[in-house]
């Protein structure tokens, strides 16, 4: 994934970051308010050594910080950065793919913290207006 890294394709080096399962999860904890390593850990049920791995990685990054709060025992936790923030919205993306798509059975599902209503994303081209997936696309090269 790291030859992925230099590619012109914002897709492509995005993916290098966050393409893999993990980390996806990582910051889907990350806003749902987790911040230490065992809250982590105790959700996903991954292994130590992974784990250590993507925070590091995210941090490396910038979608994390990692932030001391304690000295004894050295403890730090990892919170988001704005970068980490402004990925909410690709999330939100993958989940409402995956409700068309994936769905069945029992599922998570999310809601506004103040409105208390369901989140139901939409993707729009800000030029246009329109639902981005609605209109053919067109794929420029770098000049």
């Amino acid at each position: 994934m790291k030859n992925l890294s230099n590619q012109p394709c914002l897709i492509a080096r995005s993916l290098a970051l966050v393409g893999d399962a993990w980390s996806m999860l990582i910051m889907r904890d990350a806003h749902a308010g987790l911040t230490r390593f065992d809250e982590f850990r105790k959700s996903l049920g991954i292994a130590p050594t992974m784990l250590t791995a993507r925070l590091a990685a995210l941090t490396d990054e910038g979608l994390l910080e990692k932030r001391r709060y304690s000295d004894r025992p050295p403890r730090d936790e990892y919170v988001l950065t704005e970068a980490g923030r402004d990925f909410l919205p690709v999330l939100f993306a993958i989940g409402a793919w995956g409700r068309k798509h994936r769905s069945g059975g029992n599922v998570t599902r999310f809601f506004d913290a103040e409105t208390g209503t369901e989140i139901d994303p939409v993707t729009i081209d800000r030029e246009t207006g329109a639902p981005v997936g609605t209109r053919p696309i067109r794929i420029a090269a770098p000049e």
